[in-house]
């Protein structure tokens, strides 16, 4: 059994992860918000991906329920702490996180100054001379 007390201090254990309210729940984000917490504490919204929310709801049908409407659609999926071990939890807040924090550049993708280096080594287009 968890509480939002819980859900808190290990959410702001999570690298990059900070905290602000956000309507009526506090919002835990990294680059993008991954869970909100309601005003009472007893339970939090989490975003995952639509098969992590899957998995969820079928593991754990008594603590996830996905959000709904469209935001459910989307991956929100409640969750009722008091049915959530510690461990249950934790695992949730990784999930999350993992979605919201930023993604590294592809080194496929050149750089603006590999993209400058590319440009300044072709050879200047010969006019024509009439």
């Amino acid at each position: 059994m968890t509480t939002g007390k819980d859900l808190r201090r290990l959410a702001l254990a999570l690298d990059g992860t900070t905290e602000a309210p956000h309507f009526d729940r506090a919002a835990f984000k990294a680059a993008r918000i991954y869970v909100t917490l309601a005003a009472d504490g007893r339970t939090a919204n989490f975003k995952f991906t639509p098969d992590s929310q899957a998995l969820k709801c079928t593991v754990a049908p008594d603590a996830f329920a996905p959000v709904p409407n469209a935001w459910g659609r989307q991956g929100w999926t409640t969750a009722t702490l008091a049915n959530l071990s510690a461990a249950e939890l934790k695992a949730a807040l990784a999930m999350a996180w993992e979605q919201a924090i930023p993604k590294k550049a592809s080194p496929k993708k050149p750089t603006p100054k590999k993209l400058a280096a590319r440009t300044s080594k072709r050879r200047p287009r010969q006019g024509r001379q009439d």
